[in-house]
């Protein structure tokens, strides 16, 4: 089984201000990267870097925030390319989704993942042979 893991749910490993949400992340990583489930994308690492050196209250130093895209980087990732770009086109277009959630979930299923672990979605919806689930809540 692979798991995809949105980028809301990795920036909580940072978020100093949300323990219970960190504690959580941080046991669905490691677990499921001990499992050899773990599974991200080229856009989730991009997404990450920016979040954590702006979007928290006490932001990342810009070394720190380089140095966690290294470590994840070494996970499987799906590589965002142009058929990735559009086939989440339609995605959007039917599933009523953004277009930056479909590209989410057309990597979660080109990397073969039956979970995507993300806030942004409903928790419970499915698209294709992947179903979302908000860990967090």
């Amino acid at each position: 089984m692979k798991v995809f893991f949105d980028t809301n749910i990795l920036v909580y490993l940072f978020d100093g201000g949300a323990l219970a949400k960190q504690r959580r992340a941080r046991e669905l990583l490691e677990s499921h990267t001990r499992a050899g489930e773990t599974l991200l994308s080229t856009q989730v690492l991009q997404e990450f870097y920016v979040a954590v050196t702006r979007k928290l209250a006490t932001p990342l130093e810009l070394g720190v925030a380089h140095e966690a895209v290294r470590e994840l980087a070494v996970l499987p990732v799906v590589r965002v390319d142009i058929p990735l770009i559009l086939s989440a086109i339609p995605l959007s277009q039917q599933g009523q989704i953004s277009f930056w959630d479909a590209l989410i979930v057309r990597a979660a299923l080109e990397g073969g993942a039956s979970i995507l672990y993300s806030e942004d979605l409903q928790h419970g919806q499915s698209f294709d042979t992947l179903t979302i689930q908000n860990p967090l809540q």
